[in-house]
């Protein structure tokens, strides 16, 4: 290099959507394939990482230690020799349930692929990154966005291709003028990790009689009612299911339904005020219900923030579908001091 002169380096900035993960369908597996997800697409919160090429490694932001991890696998994977600089904009709440942790890694992945002009899918990133054990909703949202239904694990240990996520069975989109509002909790975190693993191990038999009924609730009340734009029959059904589960996971999360006694009471209050569509995203804390307009989100929103002024722990948003997945944009060269 001649000194002095400045070195062109390419880059990408990711976006990659928060999601919610609505419930498990089968926690018992009596049919040979056990969980089975539906979740739903968020525009906000995401999660925003700038990637570039660079003289040598760097690593910046929030969650910059599960990046540097993310980047450092896919480079081994795919026998990659570049250094790259990476800075996360912004990430999801950790521990919050809206997938903070597979929305990043997903993003580094696909950003290091992209410089690296190295073919890579989100599914094939997400089995080097060992994401999508259990469900296949954050690797939808991140590839199309929108309502996703993913078919649950084999569990044979002989049955074909056992590590790969599950099959996504169905995507929908979010009609355009409905609004999902989301409840947070700062002082709380939902499990994750060895913590969810022992939790999810240790929680009562899961009769296959309930695994019907969320079926049936799912596929003959919820999907049609997205097909056709009844908010009310979509969120009757999830809240009916959020419901069943709640009450299944109630011991591994302190006695209740929710993990954020907070939530739950600013939930309650959504539903009294007519809202059916309630529930607690994947270990919590973050809460949600599903609006049919925006104003009537607008209006449920300024509601929420006056009644829980005096709780500074919990705040409130009004946000969309998202329908598209992660976006990713190439960065105009730039110069290397």
């Amino acid at each position: 290099m001649t000194p002095g002169r400045a070195v062109p380096r390419a880059g990408v900035r990711i976006h990659a959507p928060a999601r919610l993960h609505l419930g498990f369908l089968d926690l018992g597996g009596a049919l040979g394939r056990r969980f089975g997800s539906l979740g739903l697409t968020l525009e906000a919160p995401e999660t925003r990482v700038r990637i570039a090429t660079t003289a040598q490694d760097a690593v910046a932001g929030p969650d910059a230690t599960r990046a540097a991890r993310a980047r450092d696998l896919v480079r081994a994977a795919l026998a990659i020799d570049l250094p790259l600089v990476i800075t996360v904009e912004a990430a999801l709440p950790a521990h919050g349930g809206l997938g903070s942790g597979t929305q990043l890694a997903l993003a580094v992945a696909m950003g290091v692929a992209r410089l690296a002009a190295r073919p890579l899918t989100a599914r094939d990133a997400a089995r080097l990154l060992q994401r999508g054990r259990r469900s296949a909703i954050g690797i939808g949202a991140f590839e199309t966005g929108g309502v996703i239904l993913d078919g649950g694990k084999p569990m044979l240990p002989n049955a074909p291709d056992v590590g790969a996520a599950p099959p996504v069975l169905a995507r929908l989109p979010v009609p355009e003028a409905w609004r999902i509002l989301l409840v947070y909790d700062a002082a709380k975190s939902g499990l994750s990790g060895e913590a969810e693993t022992r939790a999810m191990e240790t929680l009562p038999p899961f009769a296959q009689s309930l695994a019907a009924h969320l079926c049936h609730l799912v596929l003959m009340q919820a999907l049609p009612a997205l097909a056709e734009g009844d908010v009310i029959a979509f969120g009757s059904a999830i809240g009916a299911v959020q419901k069943h589960l709640g009450d299944h996971y109630a011991a591994a999360q302190g006695g209740g339904r929710h993990t954020s006694a907070d939530v739950a009471h600013a939930l309650a209050f959504i539903e009294e005020n007519g809202i059916p569509g309630v529930g607690q995203t994947s270990w919590g804390p973050t809460g949600f219900a599903i609006v049919g307009s925006a104003a009537r989100g607008e209006a449920l929103l300024q509601a929420l923030r006056t009644r829980y002024a005096d709780r500074a722990n919990l705040s409130f948003a009004c946000v969309r579908g998202n329908n598209r997945g992660a976006t990713i944009v190439d960065l105009p060269g730039q110069d290397l001091p």
